[in-house]
């Protein structure tokens, strides 16, 4: 049976709307104090993976159901990863002729450990986006006809998330408005975390030239 986009069944009654956004709230806002102005990058990325694993398992336990309405499944897995597959080349190929022509080192070994575990952790963010505050304010009656709306006010909280980084920004406003459309199509939160990943990392170091390896343990 086909799984209609944010629109949960009748029969699930427990409701973990406040919960679920209060705690996004919390975890964006330790995201400025721990990892923008402590630098304290990986207890911040460990912890907020290991605190909403957790509750995933939690709803598990609760609703076998959950992983499927929320996409953590291999169901549309490879139309999703099929249809982002231009994306993810138009942002390499961008990337790397930038880097080039900005002197930017093309073979970096700490790009390598980067593209493995920054999936893991564009899976987590966007569990939160499309999973906790889309899905809650889709369910909402002043948004529940309003998809598009939902979309592009989801798509720009999470470019303000990366202020003051202006490029950064734009580039992850246009990257969620594409990621949450494909979510609305075949909903599978895998294909959008990998790619959210790779991207993110091909960005950050050809055309922001940030090392991600190096500030993930600058605080040590």
């Amino acid at each position: 049976m086909k799984i209609h986009f944010f629109i949960l069944k009748s029969d699930r009654k427990i409701h973990y709307q406040t919960i679920e956004l209060y705690a996004v709230a919390l975890t964006v806002l330790l995201k400025f104090i721990l990892m923008d102005w402590l630098g304290m990058r990986a207890f911040y990325i460990t912890g907020t993976c290991l605190f909403w694993l957790g509750y995933v398992v939690f709803r598990y336990r609760k609703d076998h159901y959950i992983l499927r309405f929320w996409g953590f499944t291999r169901e549309n897995l490879t139309k999703s990863l099929y249809v982002l597959l231009p994306f993810l080349g138009t942002v390499a190929v961008f990337t790397w002729l930038y880097g080039m022509y900005s002197g930017v080192r093309i073979l970096n070994i700490h790009v390598i450990p980067v593209l493995m575990l920054y999936p893991a952790w564009g899976i987590i963010q966007q569990f939160m986006l499309v999973c906790i505050i889309a899905q809650n304010l889709q369910n909402r009656v002043y948004f529940s006809s309003h998809k598009i709306r939902v979309i592009l006010l989801v798509s720009l909280f999470f470019s303000m998330v990366h202020y003051p980084y202006i490029t950064l920004m734009i580039f992850t406003l246009l990257m969620e408005i594409i990621f949450l459309l494909v979510y609305k199509r075949w909903r599978n939160l895998w294909a959008i975390g990998l790619m959210h990943g790779w991207t993110a990392t091909l960005l950050l170091y050809y055309v922001l030239q940030r090392d991600l390896w190096l500030e993930l343990f600058a605080w040590f």
